[in-house]
Order: structure tokens, then sequence, then C-alpha cells
């Protein structure tokens, strides 16, 4: 996948439906990507490198696209995919994924949950693949984290809305930088009315 010609937005989108794997050492998770927000580097209010801010915590946002910025943030592991040439500090963050298989690991790892609470949010999805902070650096299918683009599915519908936890930014609370497969039941906050049967929101 190209992380460095096209814009965050454009690859924000585009990464919906890639299937996802990640390698602990004893077993190999994989899942759908159903919901992402682009955070578009010095001039966003919410990106961690607004302005230029460069800290050790940061340095892997400001490598080439296709590296992995993990992160914690309230105990909870994020994971981003950065984009564009090194330097430019904009990245994708992967807030849900629809599980392959739900296996009784990834139930255990999320302490008994269970259904689409498994990994419908940010920190839910890394909690329920087992993942660390050491994947803070590494490139894209290098490592134990990998994208699969040709056996991925393509959403029917993408709905693009303001990112979520994003207050008090200006106009960046508002930008429509989040994307979602339409009702699909793994998306993050997604109202029961809005939900459809999740093999529906794909294109056959």
């Amino acid at each position: 996948m190209d992380f460095i010609h096209r814009t965050t937005e454009e690859i924000a989108r585009d990464l919906l439906g890639v299937k996802v794997q990640f390698d602990d050492g004893e077993q190999t998770y994989a899942g759908y990507i159903v919901e992402t927000e682009a955070y578009l580097g010095d001039v966003d209010q919410a990106a961690h490198t607004y302005n230029g801010r460069n800290t050790p915590r940061v340095q892997s946002m400001y490598k080439d696209g296709g590296t992995i910025y993990a992160h914690v943030m309230h105990t909870h592991l994020l994971i981003n995919f950065v984009t564009q040439p090194a330097g430019t500090a904009q990245g994708v963050l992967i807030r849900a994924l629809e599980p392959e298989t739900i296996t009784e690991q990834m139930k255990k790892n999320r302490n008994g949950k269970d259904g689409i609470d498994l990994t419908n949010g940010p920190g839910k999805w890394t909690r329920a693949f087992n993942m660390t902070i050491a994947l803070d650096g590494f490139k894209l299918n290098e490592g134990p984290l990998k994208i699969d683009t040709k056996q991925r599915r393509y959403p029917v519908d993408i709905v693009e809305s303001p990112r979520i936890g994003i207050p008090n930014k200006g106009e960046w609370t508002h930008k429509p930088l989040r994307f979602t497969v339409e009702g699909n039941p793994y998306v993050s906050r997604m109202r029961k009315s809005e939900m459809k049967p999740a093999q529906e929101t794909w294109k056959s």
C-alpha cells in the first residue's frame, strides 16, 4: 500500500477493509479495519505533532510512511500508521476492527468480553490482539504487525464524520477526518439503530 504519494485522508479511507494480522509469538490474530482517523501533522491542532512538536515520544511519526506509531493513552495502547515522507509527521489512527475469527484467547485478553465489544475501539482491539508498545517504530510487514491488501474487503459505503474526543480544537474539532464502514457493528460508538449485519456492510 502506498503510504507516501497520496493524501492522508485518502489513505485513511483506503485502509477501511484492509486485513490486519499480528503475531504475538504464540498465535496470529486477524481482522478487517472498519474505522480510521486522519491526523494532519503540524497544522492539525489534534495531532501529537502539531506546530512541529518533536519529542522522544513521537519520534516514529517523523519516519517514512508505513511506519507504526504506537503510544499509550489512559492505559490504552493506540496504533497509528505513519503517512507521507519522513519529516511530515502525519498518520492514521486505527480505531476499530472486525475480527476475522473471534477466538477464546481474544476473549481472555479482553477479560471475558465478547462480541462487538472485543474490538470496537482503539484500545480494545489492540488488547484483544495482545499488542505491546514494542511495535512503535517498526515498519508495517517487516515485524509482527502486517497488513494484507490483497485478501481485503471493500466497504459498501463510507461515512465521514468529526474525530472522536477532540474538544476545544477550533475548526479541527469539526473537520470530517474520521472514516467508518457504514453500518458495521464493530465501529466505535455505533448506535444500535444504525447497525447492520456485518456481512452486509462489505461488497460481495
